[in-house]
């Protein structure tokens, strides 16, 4: 097995989280907050768009089952890439689209996708999606981790 682990920001982690979830090959998922200055933050100082963070899900995944680019195709169909800091009813910079590249592969990958995409003409507005490495992740409380799952939901306003 070749484990790894991709974070991504796509708006509003907990739909997010359950269709990364569904994907063969994904070992596991974490929903949290990534690029901030707070340490340990909390849902209610991220909601505050003051700390930094994006809301985003870790997956962790076996490489020999799912590739990298699998996860971006995925993350790019999720959202709509060229909105900033917003994903249909939330704002605020927390819901940034953002990958935070775990390495220079993943971080090469991801902006080869991005010029992908531009190139093809399936946008209108540019992306503007960020790719920056990543840094600390914190895992989110409790209540949010598997949210949909837990209330019998397959899914929220993505």
């Amino acid at each position: 097995m070749a484990i790894e682990k991709g974070t991504f920001g796509a708006g509003c982690f907990w739909g997010v989280e359950a269709r990364f979830s569904e994907m063969m090959g994904v070992l596991d998922t974490a929903v949290g907050y990534e690029g901030g200055a707070l340490e340990h933050p909390t849902y209610k100082e991220v909601c505050t768009d003051r700390t930094g963070h994006a809301e985003v899900v870790q997956v962790t995944f076996d490489n020999a089952r799912l590739s990298y680019e699998d996860l971006l195709d995925t993350f790019f169909s999720l959202h709509d890439p060229t909105q900033l800091n917003r994903q249909g009813p939330d704002w605020g910079s927390q819901y940034r689209s953002v990958i935070f590249a775990q390495s220079d592969e993943q971080a090469s990958a991801a902006k080869a996708k991005i010029a992908e995409l531009c190139a093809s003409g399936s946008y209108r507005s540019p992306i503007v999606t960020q790719v920056v490495r990543a840094d600390t992740f914190w895992k989110a409380e409790e209540y949010h981790q598997r949210y949909l799952e837990k209330r019998g939901m397959v899914s929220c306003h993505i």
